[in-house]
């Protein structure tokens, strides 16, 4: 499975970020520029499913390129995307579930639409905790299985219909919008991941829906501040 989605990213590298902007009308942009508010500054920080490098770049535009920051994914097409943006990050190849970073490595971790696409949320919620300094904060932008019945029905009647349309015109990868929606909705909602996160070792877990539950963001802290 996990060798399944790295391949779709890097097959869909390229037209990445114009579809995430068409399909989002460009929303996706103002909810990383919320997160990166939400998220505050750090010196050390980790952008995990790290993609192309857009949330890195809508948290260095709120809070400056001064830190020592690193860009983690597990696609290398989605890095080499990431490395014609003007970051100053290291990208590393990597797996979310089996980091290659010291325990504290990290004050602030970022990441973006990539939760739902582990094999293993859980185990990937113990390896961010580990990460984390003392002072660490989890920044997490995604979509969660819709609990509302407006969310639901366009999870559930909508998207399956124009999200692979969409997809295909433009990347000539259906297969990739048919798992995109099926992924969201095989997914646990946002309130039951804020349980697990706490039953992970996180003393905080705050999450806030965007655009009427269409996303969420999801903020942990582990320990209490």
């Amino acid at each position: 499975m996990a060798k399944s989605v790295q391949q779709m990213f890097d097959n869909i590298s390229p037209r990445y970020d114009l579809l995430n902007r068409f399909l989002s009308l460009r929303r996706d942009v103002a909810w990383r520029r919320k997160a990166a508010r939400c998220a505050g500054d750090a010196d050390r920080v980790l952008d995990l499913c790290g993609g192309t490098g857009d949330f890195l770049l809508s948290w260095q535009k709120q809070w400056g390129t001064s830190a020592e920051a690193v860009i983690g994914d597990f696609s290398f097409k989605m890095l080499q995307q990431a490395q014609q943006k003007s970051l100053k990050a290291p990208l590393v190849q990597c797996d979310a579930l089996d980091l290659p970073f010291k325990d504290g490595s990290f004050e602030l971790v970022l990441c973006g639409f990539g939760m739902r696409n582990f094999s293993g949320y859980h185990r990937a919620l113990d390896e961010l905790h580990r990460v984390l300094d003392e002072s660490g904060r989890v920044v997490i932008l995604d979509f969660f299985k819709p609990t509302h019945i407006g969310t639901k029905f366009f999870y559930g009647i909508l998207a399956p219909i124009f999200i692979p349309f969409i997809g295909a015109f433009f990347s000539g990868r259906k297969e990739a919008y048919d798992y995109l929606v099926k992924s969201v909705r095989n997914f646990v909602s946002a309130a039951e991941f804020q349980h697990q996160a706490l039953q992970h070792g996180f003393k905080k877990a705050k999450i806030k829906a965007l655009d009427g539950g269409i996303a969420h963001l999801v903020v942990l802290d582990k320990y209490e501040k």
